[in-house]
């Protein structure tokens, strides 16, 4: 339609690949400082709180290892919700009865 020659047109997509593949290059490398430094501050924030100091550093364990440990906090939450629902049963029980003793 333009009459450009093969050769050109060659040229043009080369140059558009390896643009675009060293575009990649530079956002991958954007997202990994960007996590490296999520990860950072995320371990600054577990240090400096009551959180387990033992989840620090552990963005690099193996898939495994991080399976273990998801298994185990999801354990320990349902038995604290199960602790929370516990105590809150029990309060509205000493509610009532706090009520019914008035």
């Amino acid at each position: 339609m333009f009459a450009y020659s093969d050769t050109w047109e060659l040229v043009i997509n080369t140059g558009t690949t390896i643009i675009t593949f060293l575009m990649v290059f530079l956002i991958q490398n954007t997202q990994n400082r960007d996590g490296a430094a999520i990860q950072a501050k995320l371990d600054e924030l577990i240090r400096t709180s009551a959180a387990q100091n033992a989840f620090i550093g552990i963005e690099r364990l193996t898939d495994e290892e991080l399976d273990e440990i998801r298994v185990t906090c999801e354990a320990r939450g349902k038995a604290e919700a199960a602790a929370d629902f516990a105590e809150q049963k029990a309060n509205q029980r000493a509610r009532r009865a706090a009520e019914k003793a008035n």
